[in-house]
């Protein structure tokens, strides 16, 4: 595993990846190992290009009712997180954490594309660490004459394993659904962050109690223990309590759910598969995709944090 450079900037030393309560007990709820194990999600036909979200499709309008190629889906994929990391004033030279990882693919966009650096990739699933080491393993490396740009640690959402106050922008692209803490994941946020720093997050959240209490009849993922169908007021919430500022909240499902839609129903093998029900449940008003952001805690104020949403 490559080195990256100390909160303090010293490239010499190793950086301290232990949590200050000690490491963390092992949470990889059965489900989400085999999806993410031996199933390997990012294979599957649907999340072409093997970034595993459903995308971000604003540009579609102008493409009428055409045919969508892969290229296209990977695109959306890509645009997703172009959307998330474009939310930081500044990314240039700053440090990045992305919870959920997966295969790293957003982690390496963010070096390539906006700059960020050292980044590291965070995933509880050992699987998905080791193909993202193997996906990367030229940008581990890093260059000859200086401290490598990239790392990928196992670790849990609600137990970060890095320092308080040292990481500037902290992101994560559908990978909070599965978070079994989130509560925790929003303290451990707050804990890392620097004092400037800000946090970006994105995926599908349930509208409402009632809508959350019916998404498990409509939508396997949230039957078979995948995914928690948390309420996006909740989470909001849950944000603000960890100590967060300025916690606000935007509703991207019209640029999501419906060109997804149209990708899957243009192809023979993917038209009358399951995951079409999510633009049903956009449509009765269940679920909808949402970006958060929120700044790090004021150290004179932490916990008094608040939210609002734009919805």
């Amino acid at each position: 595993m490559a080195q990256q450079p100390s909160p303090a900037g010293d490239t010499g030393s190793t950086p301290d990846l232990s949590h200050p309560d000690g490491p963390a007990h092992p949470d990889l709820p059965d489900r989400v190992a085999t999806v993410y194990g031996d199933h390997d999600l990012s294979t599957v036909p649907a999340f072409a290009g093997g970034f595993i979200n459903f995308g971000y499709w604003a540009w579609l309008p102008d493409r009428a009712d055409g045919p969508l190629s892969e290229a296209d889906r990977v695109r959306s994929e890509e645009d997703l997180y172009r959307l998330v990391l474009g939310g930081f004033e500044r990314t240039r030279g700053r440090s990045a954490l992305e919870v959920g990882c997966g295969r790293g693919l957003g982690c390496a966009l963010a070096l390539r594309e906006f700059g960020l650096g050292p980044v590291t990739g965070l995933d509880v699933h050992p699987d998905q660490i080791a193909r993202a080491r193997a996906t990367h393993a030229d940008l581990l490396a890093g260059p000859p004459d200086g401290p490598a740009r990239l790392d990928f640690v196992q670790g849990s959402a609600h137990r970060i394993p890095l320092p308080a106050a040292s990481i500037d922008c902290l992101y994560s692209v559908e990978a909070a659904q599965h978070f079994r803490d989130l509560a925790g994941f929003a303290r451990e946020a707050a804990r890392v962050l620097r004092p400037d720093g800000r946090l970006a997050l994105t995926t599908f959240f349930a509208r409402m109690p009632e809508a959350a209490r019916a998404l498990p009849d409509l939508l396997p993922p949230y039957a078979d223990g995948l995914d928690v169908p948390y309420v996006i007021d909740d989470v909001a919430g849950m944000l603000a309590a960890a100590g967060l500022r300025d916690v606000r909240v935007r509703a991207i499902g019209e640029q999501v759910w419906e060109p997804y839609d149209r990708f899957m129903a243009q192809r023979p093998e993917l038209r009358d598969e399951w995951p079409r029900r999510y633009l049903t449940a956009y449509r009765t008003g269940l679920l909808d995709y949402y970006v958060l952001t929120a700044a790090a805690p004021d150290s004179l104020s932490a916990g008094a944090g608040s939210a609002s949403t734009a919805r």
